[in-house]
Order: structure tokens, then sequence, then C-alpha cells
């Protein structure tokens, strides 16, 4: 196979370090093979193919690492009355989408099952490569659970073959489910361990799982060559209890206290902010659709959520970028950088946390995350400087070359630059 040799452009690794001119990349296979100044790369001995960037910005493949790829938005009326199969149909364009906008990896917290990412490994869809957690595990009565006082029940996942129930009370309840949920396939472990906005019978601030039932979660998981387990944890009770408990990422922390942040700090805990979450829950609002006690509850805590991920982060905890896609448009993703900037982030860390971050939460970082020989060749080309304007990267049009794996899924570069 021929390599790939990207010419022309400014380098940003990934890994925090001052942005390189005249940068190149050597890519042979699936690999990264050298990285440089481009007088400096050393000359393979197979045929190459260049691609210029330009005089564009050579970066990463982006992580998000809190999406849900088999849906997009919250519509009860719309929803109740699609036919099952529509959303894998539907989750095509969501991965689609999601990879044009330049992020080439992807947590799934709830809602993918193993077949889809097989799906996408094997070339038959294309999309980020996955790592799914299948089943979002929720106590009755919390946060994944959809009954409503009608007495109805209204599942954003319901389960299937492949696909275990949600709902689990109990110490060995717990045990089983997660044997379940392994065994269907899943990479990680999903819980709540908190109520939140788009639940209809409980808080963002309510409790879910004791300390025993969280302990015996994360143990189960470990026994699986060390599985780790990622908690949907809102207020700062839920919060405190999954970090004790030896959750790896917390995600959302909307209700952090000095506590909280404390014992992140203590255990190395990842935070997955996800501040786009309430504010397109916000927006959706404003079209029609979304339930009305998500919308309350949403407007109730977007403020806080800033200002508590704001304090996390000057104390210096883990952050990882991730969106909650599926309740805003997949494909819309990079809007979280500019809101991380907001709440005190630099441009830079911010795309640290969405490449060199974020592969450390997934336990990836041997294989993406930054542009470094011997990783996988994950690059994308932005047309504009993201240092300068990290808000461009909100635009799909400025991501102009997506590579995936040492192939190129994307290439929108003017006829010129070919």
């Amino acid at each position: 196979m021929s390599s790939i040799l990207i010419r022309n452009g400014t380098l940003i690794d990934g890994t925090g370090k001052a942005p390189l001119a005249d940068a190149a990349v050597l890519v042979k296979d699936n690999l990264i093979l050298d990285v440089g100044q481009g007088r400096n790369i050393r000359q393979p001995d197979t045929e190459v193919t260049e691609i210029d960037a330009g005089g564009g910005y050579i970066l990463p493949g982006m992580i998000d690492t809190h999406v849900h790829v088999m849906l997009e938005g919250v519509n009860i009326a719309r929803d109740m009355v699609t036919p099952f199969s529509m959303r894998f149909y539907n989750s095509v364009n969501y991965l689609k989408n999601t990879i044009d906008a330049g992020i080439t990896s992807v947590r799934d917290a709830g809602g993918a099952d193993a077949g889809v990412k097989q799906a996408v490994e094997s070339g038959v869809i294309v999309g980020p490569r996955l790592q799914i957690s299948i089943s979002v595990l929720t106590i009755t009565g919390g946060h994944g659970d959809g009954w409503m006082r009608s007495g109805m029940e209204y599942d954003l996942f319901m389960p299937y073959p492949g696909f275990p129930s949600c709902r689990v009370d109990g110490v060995e309840d717990c045990r089983r489910k997660v044997r379940e949920v392994l065994r269907a396939g899943a990479d990680v472990i999903k819980i709540c361990s908190t109520g939140g906005v788009l639940s209809p019978t409980d808080h963002p601030e309510f409790v879910q799982f004791s300390p025993e039932e969280l302990e015996v979660i994360v143990r189960e998981a470990s026994y699986r060559r060390g599985v780790k387990v990622m908690s949907h944890a809102q207020g700062a009770e839920g919060v405190k209890n999954a970090i004790r408990a030896g959750i790896h990422s917390i995600e959302h922390g909307i209700y952090l206290d000095d506590e909280a942040i404390e014992l992140m700090l203590k255990h190395g805990t990842f935070l997955v902010p996800t501040l786009l979450a309430p504010i397109a829950v916000l927006e959706a609002g404003e079209k029609g659709g979304m339930p009305e006690y998500g919308v309350r509850k949403a407007r109730e805590v977007v403020e806080i959520h800033s200002e508590s991920i704001s304090r996390a982060h000057k104390a210096g905890v883990r952050i990882a970028m991730g969106t909650d896609a599926g309740v805003m448009p997949h494909g819309t993703n990079l809007r979280e950088l500019g809101l991380m900037v907001n709440v005190g982030m630099s441009p830079m860390e911010t795309i640290v946390a969405t490449t060199k971050k974020a592969a450390e939460c997934l336990g990836w970082e041997d294989k993406v995350g930054t542009i470094e020989p011997g990783k996988l060749a994950d690059v994308i080309l932005v047309k504009t400087n993201p240092i300068q304007d990290i808000r461009s990267l909100e635009k799909v049009d400025n991501i102009s070359l997506v590579m995936k794996d040492g192939r190129i899924v994307k290439d929108i570069r003017e006829k010129g630059n070919k």
C-alpha cells in the first residue's frame, strides 16, 4: 500500500505543544509513521500520495466521550408512533454527520448495541470508532426509567435481543445486570447515580444507587479485564458516592461542591461536562416537542452547571470533552468547545480535552488522541486557526478533510489543494 504525506499545514498535535508551522505527517497503511516539519520528514520506500493542507491546520481526529448515536432529539409524540427499526436507519445519518464534523472516535453512553459497532467496524456504514455501553443502568424511578405518572412508559432505549433492560434494584440484581450487559458486548458500563433533566419522575439532585450497589457494579465490571464504569451524575451527593465507589468518569457534574471536586482530584476521576446538553434542551423546547419537565429542569441547571465546571477546571480536575449528542443534532458536537472556553478553559486546553484527554478517558491513549508516530492515522484538516477562533470548529465546512484509520472519509478541499 502506498504512503500518504500530509503537508503544507500548521500542526496542532493534541499534546498541548505550541503549533508547528510548515508541518507534515507521513501515514503508511493505518498508522502515523513520521511527524515534523516538512523538510525533516523521512522519505518512505514506497509510492507516496501527497495531500496538500493548503496552509490550514492539521489536528488529530476529535473524540466525543459522551454521545447517543441511536437518537436525535426527545419528542414523545413523534417517538411513540415511530417504528422501532427506524432508529437503526436514522443512526446511519447520525454517524455520518458525526464523522463529517471531525469526530473520529466516540463513547456511546447508551443506545448503540454490538451490531451498530460491528456495522461501523466492518464498513457497512461510515462512522466514528465506537466504544459502547449498550444499556443505561438505573434504579426504579430513576434517570433512565421512562415510567410516567399516567401509567404509560416512554423508554428512550427499550430492551430487545442483544440489549438488556435497564432497571435494576439491589446488590444482587446489580451484579446480574452488569454481567448481562458485559455479555451483550459492552466496552464500558453506564449507570445513573443521580436523577436527571430528561427523566420524568426525578430531579438532578436525587441520589440513585446505594454505595453497596455502586461498589458491586464497579467490582463486577473490573473482573472483565478492567472494564470501567461511567456515571450520569449531576447532584453533588450522587457524584461523591460514584467517585468513592471507583467510578471512572463523572458525566455532566452539574452540582459540584468542594468535597466532590477534592474527591475527583484524589481519585483521578475524569469529568465529562456536556455543557451543551441543557442548552440544547432549551433550544429544542423553543421549537416544541421537548417535554415540559425537561425544559423546566434545564432552565434551572444551566448556570450552576457552568459554574461547577469552571471551579473544577480551576482546581485541576481531569476534563474530557463530551456533549450528550443525540440531545442536540449529531454533527454539532464541537459547539461544546466554545462553551468550555466560556467557563475558563483556553482554546488549547479544549483541544487537548477533545483529543489527548478524551483518549485517556476511553483508555485509548496508546491508539488515538495525538498525532505521533505509532498512533492510528486519525487526522483532520481545518481551514481556520482554532487557537484564534475555537468556534470556527463548529462550522462543519471548516473541517475540510477527515482521515480515520488511514482512510479518507471526507474531503471537501478546494480543487487546487487536492
